[in-house]
């Protein structure tokens, strides 16, 4: 089987469970701006985790789709930027996100970050 590219997000910094969607959304605190809403929690693991969540107000799959693939690649881009260990992020995005260029949603992850992140 041929290696995964380095350019995807590896499986284990994923939030793969509704549990643990849950556990973030019950404990941690929530951050927006007009695209995007980031809920960041403490976790039990040395590392970041990270989700993402697009709703069906945003639109129909083919939208969903492309607007989760910006934010998840604005987030890859940047997750660098992240000095703190053993949290979870959770990025949800808003009904304006669909018509957003990847500019314009890389700054609203940023910005997220900066704010939630300290």
């Amino acid at each position: 089987m041929p290696k995964k590219s380095s350019y995807s997000l590896p499986k284990d910094i994923k939030l793969r469970k509704n549990k643990e969607y849950k556990r973030v959304y019950s404990i941690g605190k929530s951050f927006a701006n007009k695209l995007l809403v980031l809920y960041v929690g403490n976790n039990k693991e040395n590392k970041i985790k990270v989700g993402f969540s697009v709703s069906k107000k945003v639109g129909k799959a083919v939208i969903r789709n492309r607007v989760k693939r910006l934010i998840r690649e604005a987030y890859r881009l940047n997750q660098n930027k992240i000095k703190k260990e053993g949290i979870s992020l959770i990025f949800i995005a808003r009904n304006r996100a669909k018509n957003a260029s990847f500019i314009e949603i890389e700054k609203a992850v940023l910005d997220l970050l900066k704010k939630g992140i300290k």
